[in-house]
């Protein structure tokens, strides 16, 4: 059975007895924060200087699947034979069009440039290419090559070696193509809501590309560790707590029916804060009693935080999120020990009453404690990028925000890396990136909102998708024809799913307007439309009557029409691809691969002139994306 490739977005089911979610609130501790802090930070100082560069993504591991790698290895031969006494050449390997080959190595220009007047024999960068390609030893993998414009190497790859690749992988199990990468462990830091504020369509964003990224880390080998970095702690809580004392002397009658909607128990007790001085002045004691430790705050910010959670949860649930959560309460108690350690290190001042780590570059200094002694975002993810590092062990931690918070961490990353922690260098390991994205728009050109310019509850937004979707099967009389139960959950997995790719479909950094009609449209590059090539193929694979595991033990896999060859080709850029998006942290370059996928099986032609046998397995329930990878098969032993 070919192994499973579950990334981007989860399976969508509407069963209720598994598990969505797992949250584990850490708030004891064996040891003292300071006491571990002070025995792992000389670890940490000596890690540092142990970095692994990160020039490429991918290792020099065997990854056969990784065409544009194999290729580096024997182009890489061939340039140290071209020029011998160049050390420091890497081969320049990238795709290219049809018109000109498959594959294009790119060195000659750059090599030219750093040989002439050294007595070279060549005289210009097409005689470089020339003698690269004459230099390439004989490789099963290449067909031809030829040399175009400055030195340009373009190389035809073998379609007996494409065959015999895509078919060791239905064998062996697409998890032999996953990207070999140099970092085993991660931390991805995404979702992370406010306690006792709802999740809105903002959250969407963060929430969907932090677990599309998180799956193809795990998808790689990496060990990742979802960290959901809720806002726990802060000065808001005493005015929570002390409406909450208020409206229920008695602790036992404040359950999550009685408070109701957290949301708005959130603006009454705001309201009170700001009208009523007295009330201001009992919820920052309260504040001060919650910091203390004292029971009967801690059990009333305990409560509150628990019903947020199970408000977050209906959302996770739709979505298949799976999130540990470590919010900033966790990390509050290594703070005084954290900033001890930079202030050893000379990086802390003080400044107007406050104590700040001044950035090179940057005109505003990281205040870390403010001047009325309070901790604040910047003292909390020092606290937690240390921890990360030093206790988590993560090598590389990634950051799910909102490109607004883009200065705040890159003044926490500089403070880290003056302090040893993080390299220098980004591209060597250990290292701390910031995935910024950007707003979610309404029609109207202006960040989206109710018509009573509310921000749009993001569970209100999935239901909306899943009932809109549920409208349009019975209009097409799927009523009739399925159970309730079947009609549920297929509208649940079109609706949730086609949510979650309209999102991920898009470059992370760009602002998109939101449109349900969009959303939900069988044509273009949606959801939905690669649902229904998916679900064209089964009908296909159904009607042949054939058993597809009998066929990849016996079958013979060819690739002799042309567009057999190019659904090939396609299919072999799967594990750079899924490393580009990686590299970059760009999650919309899969959903490309993916569109550019169902274009090549949907072309009319294709279905009456080739032979097929099977296409990404279960998307109808995945949108897409947690699939088993087959290609556009030649077996040669039937034809529709």
């Amino acid at each position: 059975m070919i192994g499973s490739l579950t990334f981007l977005l989860a399976p969508v089911s509407s069963s209720s007895s598994s598990p969505f979610l797992s949250l584990h609130r850490l708030s004891c501790f064996h040891s003292s924060p300071s006491d571990i802090l002070r025995a792992t930070t000389r670890r940490l100082a000596l890690a540092a200087t142990k970095t692994r560069s990160i020039t490429s993504m991918a290792t020099e591991e065997e990854n056969t699947g990784n065409v544009k790698r194999e290729l580096e290895k024997v182009f890489d031969l061939a340039l140290k034979a071209t020029v011998p006494n160049e050390t420091d050449v890497r081969p320049l390997i990238a795709a290219c069009t049809a018109k000109f080959g498959d594959y294009q190595c790119n060195n000659a220009m750059g090599l030219w440039s750093k040989i002439k007047g050294k007595g070279t024999e060549f005289k210009g960068p097409q005689p470089v290419g020339q003698a690269i390609m004459k230099n390439l030893p004989p490789s099963e993998m290449i067909e031809s090559c030829s040399v175009a414009g400055p030195g340009f190497v373009n190389v035809v790859l073998s379609k007996n070696w494409m065959a015999k690749n895509i078919q060791k992988m239905l064998v062996d199990g697409i998890e032999t193509w996953a990207p070999k990468l140099r970092v085993k462990k991660a931390v991805v830091d995404f979702s992370s809501p406010n306690i006792a504020k709802e999740m809105h369509v903002g959250h969407l964003r963060s929430t969907i590309i932090g677990d599309s990224l998180a799956r193809m880390l795990e998808f790689s080998n990496v060990e990742v560790l979802r960290r959901n970095h809720v806002g726990d702690w802060g000065t808001q809580f005493g005015m929570l707590i002390e409406y909450l004392f208020e409206k229920f002397p008695n602790s036992e009658d404040a359950n999550e029916t009685a408070i109701g909607e957290l949301q708005e128990f959130y603006r009454r007790s705001k309201n009170r804060f700001d009208s009523d001085p007295a009330f201001k002045e009992r919820a920052q004691q309260a504040v001060v009693r919650l910091q203390s430790g004292e029971p009967k705050y801690h059990e009333a910010w305990a409560q509150i935080c628990e019903i947020s959670r199970k408000e977050f949860d209906k959302v996770y649930k739709r979505l298949r999120v799976d999130l540990e959560e470590k919010g900033e309460s966790f990390y509050n108690p290594y703070i005084p020990g954290v900033i001890d350690e930079l202030s050893k290190q000379g990086l802390v001042e003080d400044s107007q009453g406050a104590r700040v780590i001044f950035i090179e570059g940057v005109n505003i200094p990281l205040i870390i404690v403010k001047s009325d002694g309070g901790f604040n975002y910047a003292s909390t993810d020092l606290a937690a990028l240390w921890y990360r590092l030093n206790e988590e062990k993560a090598e590389w931690i990634i950051y799910v925000t909102d490109v607004g918070q883009q200065l705040h961490f890159d003044m926490v990353f500089s403070a880290a890396k003056r302090a040893g922690w993080l390299s220098a260098d980004d591209s060597t390991y250990p290292k701390a990136s910031h995935v910024g994205f950007g707003l979610v728009l309404g029609e109207d050109g202006k960040r989206l909102r109710t018509r009573f310019s509310e921000v749009v509850r993001l569970v209100d937004l999935l239901d909306e998708a899943k009932n809109r979707s549920k409208a349009v099967l019975i209009e097409r009389g799927k009523d009739k024809e399925w159970t309730e139960e079947e009609l549920e959950q297929t509208a649940e997995a079109v609706g949730y799913g086609a949510a979650k790719y309209f999102d991920l479909k898009n470059n992370r950094l760009t602002n998109y307007t939101f449109s349900f009609d969009q959303m939900l449209n069988d044509k273009g590059n949606t959801a939905v439309y690669l649902l229904y090539a998916h679900a064209r193929i089964c009908s296909i694979i159904r009607k042949s009557g054939k058993d597809i595991e009998e066929l990849k033990k016996t079958g013979s896999l060819v690739l002799d029409h042309a567009d057999e060859r190019a659904l090939g080709l396609h299919l072999l850029h799967f594990s750079e691809v899924i490393e580009e998006a990686l590299t970059n942290l760009l999650p919309n370059v899969v959903c490309e691969y993916l569109y550019n996928l169902s274009e090549l099986l949907g072309q009319p032609r294709r279905l009456a002139d080739c032979y097929y046998v099977k296409l990404p397995q279960q998307l109808c329930g995945n949108a897409f994306i947690s699939w088993e990878l087959y290609p556009f098969i030649r077996y040669r032993v039937y034809k529709i």
